[in-house]
């Protein structure tokens, strides 16, 4: 009895003391433990994700790729796969199971070491939200304390839920939502037994045991997973031997980037976290919808590419990029696996793939190739005739006549994939970048910032600033006939020489090409884009008079020249800065605010921002409130006549173009035929060519639509981190080579564009605005006429400056700037 009653009084103690220092414990801890509302609200990290306008995903950010499910939508099978690995007893402990402290108690005695596993879904759940991973006394306390709380507070079913969505997988994965993606590519009820208990045993050992890391542990952990589902009677004998025998075919699946606009995401990424931080930026799961449309992107950055490599071909070929073996009459030296091997070195690069050349077939001309993934391909002599020798800037050697004489077998070369199989290419020289906005209210629609975002990460359509060339021409226009100019006024085209006494040397402006036609009309002297008339309109308007009208239209007062190298494009913009500009005649003279996020969306779904541009509102009455009204900087009537003006630029002489012999600029998108079916002549533009051929420019649009592209070198104390690849030449703003120009050099990547933006965009007419008048003028001169035909046409003008004199044939035209000595 008195043993008994020792062992009684002795347990009493013990459980007094236990309870005595648990209570103490809680009470220590208590402060520490999570509220109701933070287990209830707990925010899981989610990555941000961008988006088009209609819903394709362009890019996702965040170091933690987590796709948050609800328990009903988790296949029975994989829950059975969890609770039989992880916590048998789940539906039975209060948080904490006697058994596996006891195991844990046991391997302390034993190794002297407090060792891992064991714990409860419930912990591994509060040690993932709450605490470290640290092997403690005080942290295993903790977690003991906060996993009763949660049991206390939360359904086993939520505490599950949360576990589900919480653990981590390896390779950036949290949650089986994402580790589904992440190594299948799949969804939760797309995977196969095998692939079930694959993802329930990477909790143990993430990164050390999952398939893509170390496939054999892998595959030894998936056995015990499946074993333990066996003994539980949770799958069949049948069902066991089957996943068991599945081979692993795993690899890491990026998120579902289903559109390639990489220099939009990262205008996206930046302007997020300047507004939310990195951490609500990357983790808070929001989806950003963006502005751009899918297809007119997709266009805007084929069309940049495609357009590089036509300038590439034309300048010549800048060889193989490596030999791996000499041609001998024998066959290739080199075993496959090695080649492959080197191949790696040579990464992909926009639409170029590294091929090493296995064979060449002279008598077929044909070459072999081999990729680097193993699969094998075929170019053709169609594909190669091309590559004329680069021999310097302005020079390429004599045409190849057989594909020996451009490479032999073990050269690596790149192709590009076109609609006629592979074509021999290279990486291009040059850069070019190409924005299109609404201009109705600044929605960026297309953002191309490069030829390739992984060659170079400096986005040209934002940042670049380069001279603007002949594009600044229909903003002088503008300040002209702002200033008692008409489209019918008569400006003497003719050569300029003035002298510098300060230097001692004389300013000769020269027309490209250097043709010079006497007394000629403002229309047709945008739409000939002629230098010498655009010095003359400045001239007589004074050059502090323009600065301050080009302000209007957005561009930075103390960027522009104070000089009349201004009326030629001296001064430095951005393609989005023109684009904006041009955009003012395009809405009827209304200066908008680009914009690339339309909205910002939650992981609740609610919308947290929407984007409320100003627009241009010709049509607005004054009482709806609900409009934010961009600012008018110019009359409806002046970017009206502008606009014609630019039409000229396109279509030249109009009907009787064949009959008084000249075309505009932008004659080439007259052969365009799916943009001119579209929108007939509505489509207004300018070419753009610096005097040192350094920049190439084409800004135009149509109703609905602005676009402005830009071709040329990287200034490379601005591109930092832009590279060019296998090239001979110092690529730091050298001059766009041989006959280039705007007109050849960057329209064409706007027409190819616009053939496929135009099918989104309303066809409509540039509607003649109240407030103008017509009239009939004769060609030559300028005024009135009352003849009909090819020497004639109606012309617009703002009442009170339409020439009141008719022709007569045997007096002379008035010509502005006839006499250089006013100037």
């Amino acid at each position: 009895m008195k043993v008994l009653k020792w062992i009684l009084y002795s347990a009493l103690l013990v459980f007094v003391v236990g309870s005595l220092s648990v209570g103490g414990m809680y009470l220590y801890y208590k402060d520490e433990l999570p509220s109701v509302a933070e287990l209830r609200e707990v925010r899981l990290q989610t990555p941000m994700q961008v988006y088009s306008s209609d819903g394709e995903m362009i890019a996702q950010f965040g170091e933690i790729r987590r796709i948050p499910v609800a328990l009903e939508d988790v296949p029975q099978s994989l829950v059975d796969g969890f609770l039989a690995t992880e916590d048998q007893r789940f539906y039975e402990h209060v948080g904490i199971d006697p058994i596996g402290v006891a195991r844990a108690f046991f391997q302390l005695v034993v190794t002297g070491e407090i060792q891992g596993g064991g714990s409860t879904i419930t912990q591994q759940l509060a040690r993932n939200f709450y605490l470290s991973f640290e092997q403690t006394w005080t942290r295993k306390i903790k977690e003991a304390f906060i996993a009763l709380h949660i049991e206390s507070q939360l359904e086993k079913n939520e505490i599950l839920e949360l576990y589900l969505n919480k653990i981590t997988f390896g390779h950036r994965a949290h949650g089986i939502g994402a580790a589904a993606q992440v190594y299948y590519g799949k969804e939760l009820s797309e995977l196969t037994l095998a692939e079930m208990a694959m993802i329930a045993g990477l909790p143990k050992a993430p990164s050390t045991m999952n398939p893509i890391s170390n496939p054999e542990r892998a595959r030894e952990r998936r056995a015990v997973v499946l074993g333990r589902m066996l003994a539980e009677d949770k799958i069949t004998e049948q069902q066991y031997q089957t996943a068991l025998a599945e081979p692993i075919r795993t690899r890491v699946h990026s998120a579902e980037v289903t559109m390639n606009a990489p220099y939009l995401a990262e205008m996206v990424r930046a302007e997020m976290v300047a507004r939310y931080g990195e951490d609500f930026a990357y983790n808070s799961g929001l989806k950003v919808y963006t502005t751009a449309s899918a297809k007119q992107q997709r266009a805007a950055q084929r069309a940049v590419q495609a357009n590089l490599h036509g300038y590439d071909e034309r300048h010549g070929y800048r060889g193989v990029e490596a030999q791996l073996w000499r041609p001998a009459k024998e066959q290739n030296p080199l075993p496959e696996a090695e080649v492959l091997a080197r191949l790696q070195d040579f990464k992909a690069v926009g639409l170029t793939r590294a091929a090493a050349v296995l064979a060449v077939d002279s008598e077929a001309q044909q070459a072999t190739l081999l990729f680097a993934d193993g699969e094998q391909g075929q170019l053709d002599w169609s594909q190669v005739a091309w590559a004329r020798p680069l021999i310097n800037r302005e020079r390429q050697g004599q045409a190849p006549e057989s594909i020996v004489d451009v490479f032999t077998a073990g050269a690596v070369i790149r192709v590009r994939a076109t609609d006629n199989g592979w074509r021999l290419a290279q990486v291009p020289e040059p850069s070019a970048a190409m924005v299109a906005l609404r201009p109705n209210d600044g929605g960026i629609a297309a953002a191309v910032g490069g030829y390739s975002f992984t060659l170079s990460q400096y986005n040209r359509a934002v940042q670049a600033e380069r001279q603007v060339g002949s594009n600044i021409k229909p903003f002088i226009y503008s300040a002209a006939l702002d200033n008692g100019f008409t489209l019918a006024t008569l400006v003497n085209d003719a050569p300029i020489n003035q002298w510098n006494p300060g230097s001692g040397i004389a300013w000769r402006p020269r027309n490209s090409p250097d043709v010079y036609e006497g007394p000629i009309r403002v229309r047709q002297a945008l739409a000939k884009s002629k230098n010498v008339v655009s010095v003359r309109l400045l001239r007589a308007m004074g050059v502090n008079t323009v600065v301050d009208y080009l302000t209007r239209f957005g561009f930075d007062y103390d960027e522009l020249p104070r000089n009349e190298s201004l009326s030629l494009g001296s001064a430095s913009m951005t393609p989005l800065e023109v684009a904006r500009g041009y955009a003012v005649f395009a809405n009827g003279g209304y200066l908008i605010e680009p914009y690339f996020i339309e909205r910002i969306v939650d992981n609740q779904q609610q919308v947290i921002f929407q984007a409320r541009p100003k627009v241009a509102c010709v049509a607005c009455e004054p009482a709806d409130r609900e409009v934010l009204e961009a600012p008018q900087v110019i009359t409806e009537q002046n970017a009206f006549l502008v606009t014609q003006a630019m039409q000229s630029a396109v279509w030249g002489g109009g009907s009787w173009a064949h009959k008084t012999g000249w075309n505009g600029t932008a004659w080439r998108i007259q052969r365009s035929d799916p943009i001119t079916n579209h929108v007939g002549r509505n489509i207004a533009g300018k070419t753009g060519t610096t005097n040192d051929v350094k920049d190439t420019w084409f800004s135009g649009f149509v109703s609905g639509l602005v676009a402005t592209g830009w071709v040329g070198f990287d200034n490379l104390e601005n591109a930092l981190g832009s590279t060019t690849m296998n090239s001979n030449l110092d690529s730091s703003e050298q001059p766009i080579s041989g006959t280039e120009a705007g007109a050849k050099t960057a329209l064409p990547m706007w027409i190819d564009f616009m053939e496929t933006a135009v099918e989104d965009v309303e066809s409509k007419p540039f509607d003649v605005p109240p407030g103008l008048v017509s009239a009939r003028i004769d060609l030559a001169t300028g005024k009135l006429s009352r003849a009909s035909d090819y020497t004639t046409r109606f012309e617009y003008f703002i009442p009170g400056t339409a020439p009141t004199e008719y022709v007569d044939k045997s007096s002379s035209p008035t010509v502005f700037g006839d006499d250089d000595s006013i100037f």
